[in-house]
């Protein structure tokens, strides 16, 4: 609710939360189909009945609902594997504003029918049409997990250990970096910069203690700082680093960038703020969140500063307060991008009655 524009004008709230049932559930093909009210927590515990899973972790599952997920296309470190919400989803029904009940996709992976409306509501925030179910793609749950965790010294280290993990045989199914910064006045710079790694492994267990081996014998770790978790030591260390952004105060933008460019962008984050950042993302894929401390003037300069980058691109403002979507758009320009949403907005929406003036379409 927080995401996007300040509303102008609303009319009527609506709410799918009451639809939270799992329609189907076809385990010997790996599909689901889910009502958009069900919480992403309340779904994976009855697909863990036949010892499967949606792999999608944004945080706050016992919130985040699956209408929601799609609608924002949320995602979080499981995306480094199985992809975001757009990548899972095979079929979708939704109610348009004219009162007709939509449906596109199957139950199946292989369908082809009709035009990709399950891919067209990912990330549309609900200005195309209400989510009323959607079948996903499933994941087997795996019989192992560990996570190791690498402390670094610095942007170039970090760099060199993203490059060293995506050109080996590794198969993590998340490679995260956790870079909390300090602004460029503090006189304790260089102490507090303290980037890190996080790798979690998951398959049978002979298979992660291999890659848990492997990762820890790479070169480029010689010099920092590891352990190995697993258990319920590793579900806190994720929970605590999907959660890490939220919990401090500050503006939250999503951005994405190369993963090569991981240092400049950890350079540019440091030099563009005036006050305390923090990024949290995926390291291999590219994308991820940044905090970003400080006053609404403060804020808006670092968001201007990360649009110009030539390090960061799609830099959206997920988290801030009014002064700061006062002074800077929350979307950023859409460029070449921007008549065909208006299309796609009149078409299905043609009065602008969904999520009106908030944006994205």
């Amino acid at each position: 609710m927080d995401w996007g524009r300040p509303p102008q004008r609303i009319d009527a709230m609506l709410s799918t939360r009451r639809l939270d049932r799992v329609l189907a559930h076809q385990h010997g093909d790996l599909t689901a189909t889910i009502e958009a009210g069900a919480t992403l927590r309340e779904v994976n515990q009855a697909l863990a009945r036949h010892g499967q899973c949606l792999p999608l972790d944004p945080p706050f599952d016992d919130r985040a609902t699956i209408g929601g997920i799609l609608a924002t296309n949320d995602s979080g470190p499981l995306r480094h594997r199985f992809g975001i919400p757009r990548d899972l989803v095979i079929g979708v029904q939704v109610a348009t504003t004219d009162g007709v009940l939509a449906k596109a996709g199957g139950q199946v992976v292989k369908n082809v029918a009709g035009y990709d409306l399950s891919k067209l509501v990912c990330g549309s925030f609900g200005s195309l049409a209400a989510i009323v179910s959607a079948t996903f793609k499933l994941a087997p749950l795996p019989s192992a997990s560990k996570t190791v965790a690498v402390e670094a010294t610095s942007a170039g280290r970090i760099q060199q250990i993203i490059r060293d993990v995506m050109a080996s045989q590794l198969e993590p199914i998340a490679f995260e970096i956790h870079a909390p910064g300090v602004a460029r006045e503090s006189p304790n710079a260089a102490q507090g910069f303290s980037p890190a790694i996080l790798l979690r492994f998951a398959s049978v267990p002979a298979a992660v203690d291999a890659q848990i081996d492997r990762s820890l014998a790479m070169a480029a770790l010689e010099g920092c700082a590891t352990r190995v978790v697993d258990g319920d030591d590793e579900r806190r260390v994720w929970e605590e680093h999907s959660r890490r952004p939220w919990t401090a105060p500050g503006a939250i933008v999503r951005a994405s960038w190369l993963p090569s460019d991981i240092a400049a962008v950890l350079a540019g984050l440091r030099a563009c703020a005036a006050a305390e950042t923090e990024i949290v993302g995926r390291a291999a894929v590219g994308a991820g969140l940044i905090r970003i401390d400080g006053d609404g003037r403060a804020q808006a300069n670092a968001i201007d500063a990360l649009r110009r980058s030539a390090s960061t691109r799609n830099v959206v403002i997920v988290r801030g307060s009014d002064e700061l979507k006062s002074l800077c758009d929350v979307w950023g320009p859409l460029g070449d991008r921007e008549r065909l949403f208006a299309s796609l907005k009149h078409a299905l929406d043609p009065h602008g009655t969904l999520n009106a003036g908030r944006g994205p379409l």
